[in-house]
């Protein structure tokens, strides 16, 4: 089994190698965040350096409080919360999905327990999360939208995952009042680094104006981000079908039970009894050039369960094909005694 790595496409990496060595001198800022902005549907894009610093860039505009998921999130959130002085209240999730209920019960307690100061137009606060929790799982992002908004706080949607969405729930302007991600690898806009934030209020980018300056992203990253962009929706479409059907055949001939597995993902998460044993051993079997595509689970990233995610949204697109789901399925059945 041959499985590569995910590298962005033989033309993005040729025209980003012309703007690096000074072949093409066209300014690609502009061009790619129009293709951001109409992606996402919001009015105004920004790209910058990393998806790290496009959180940054949200976070610091933001003047309320700031809620994360509980778990199958990205740690950065907390990382970056705690930075800019802010305590992240953990809102409740069902292994990483977030439920209007339990949504409303921590926004609830969290006004009750003054952790939310004030709901004015100034000073909302504002729910982090990533489109797909764990890389598992598709959120119902309009209805936390609904739940948030009839609360008066915010929606900012890391879509790192799911840009481009060919179904439109996700990354979809209409519900995020903040999108953000990276376009670093291996992302579904895979360039390498960089990162974009989109919005509908432009004074997101004025409250964290000099974050903005000193976060830009180079012309050689905004050139493959405005190229790559072009490839996302069927690179996500690809991505998911495969972990669809690979969820399904996992369930069907091995023992190993398969978190969310009706759900749309970029990755499969196996509940095993030994995730270090489990981890280990996949990490010999599955040889992804010099990176990995195997996390072991308890993880904040991933799920807080005994669990093994199998990073199928690191694979090139040229790897998501029957013989290799069939080999795949075939090696994790060897380890049935790990279920």
């Amino acid at each position: 089994m041959n499985l590569k790595f995910k590298k962005p496409s033989k033309m993005t990496q040729e025209l980003m190698s012309e703007v690096a060595i000074g072949n093409n001198a066209n300014d690609f800022h502009q061009i790619a965040e129009e293709k951001i902005s109409k992606a996402t549907g919001h009015q105004y894009a920004k790209l910058v350096n990393s998806g790290n610093a496009a959180i940054m860039l949200a976070m610091n505009a933001i003047k309320g409080s700031i809620l994360i998921p509980d778990q199958g999130a990205w740690n950065g959130f907390k990382q970056i919360a705690k930075f800019l002085g802010k305590d992240p209240i953990q809102v409740k999730t069902n292994q990483g999905l977030i439920t209007s209920e339990h949504l409303t019960e921590s926004i609830n307690q969290a006004i009750e327990e003054n952790q939310i100061d004030s709901i004015e137009e100034d000073n909302k606060s504002a729910l982090f999360l990533t489109s797909f929790a764990a890389y598992a799982a598709e959120q119902d992002i309009k209805e936390i939208s609904k739940v948030l908004h009839d609360n008066n706080l915010l929606l900012v949607e890391d879509a790192s995952g799911a840009i481009c969405d060919y179904e439109g729930a996700l990354a979809n302007g209409n519900y995020s009042d903040i999108i953000i991600g990276s376009t670093g690898s291996p992302k579904i806009i895979n360039v390498g680094d960089g990162g974009f934030i989109t919005t509908n209020d432009d004074s997101i980018f004025t409250k964290s104006n000099i974050l903005l300056k000193t976060s830009k992203c180079s012309n050689i990253t905004a050139c493959g981000i405005s190229n790559e962009i072009d490839f996302a929706k069927n690179n996500l479409k690809k991505t998911v079908g495969f972990c669809k059907n690979l969820k399904i055949e996992i369930e069907k001939q091995t023992g190993f039970e398969v978190f969310h597995k009706d759900k749309r993902g970029i990755n499969v998460i196996l509940k095993s009894n030994d995730p270090k044993s489990l981890s280990y051993k996949l990490r010999r079997e599955f040889v992804l050039d010099s990176h990995g595509m195997i996390t072991k689970c308890p993880n904040y990233n991933r799920l807080k369960e005994k669990a093994v995610a199998i990073e199928i949204k690191n694979l090139d697109l040229d790897c998501l094909n029957d013989e290799n789901l069939a080999e795949i399925v075939n090696i994790i059945k060897q380890y049935d005694d790990l279920a």
